[in-house]
């Protein structure tokens, strides 16, 4: 598919077709991610984070061990 970068304020924009914004529900104020991979444009809507999303992105090397303190750090009731 073809379409035109366009000025836009001070910055360049594109037109999303109606049919693209169907397909992903997009809506005015929805969240994208724009990459550069391999010398390429990627547009992809952004997911929200999700429980589920979180911990799907723990793995063995982002995990961290227990934190030992001493005593209360902030306004626990112990």
């Amino acid at each position: 598919m073809e379409t035109v970068v366009k000025k836009w304020g001070n910055s360049l924009g594109i037109r999303i077709p109606k049919f693209i914004v169907k397909e992903f529900s997009l809506k005015d104020g929805t969240l994208i991610d724009i990459e550069d991979k391999d010398n390429q444009i990627i547009i992809h809507p952004k997911k929200k984070d999700n429980l589920k999303n979180l911990l799907e992105k723990i793995n063995k090397d982002n995990i961290h061990n227990e934190i030992e303190v001493e005593g209360p750090v902030g306004k626990e009731i112990w």
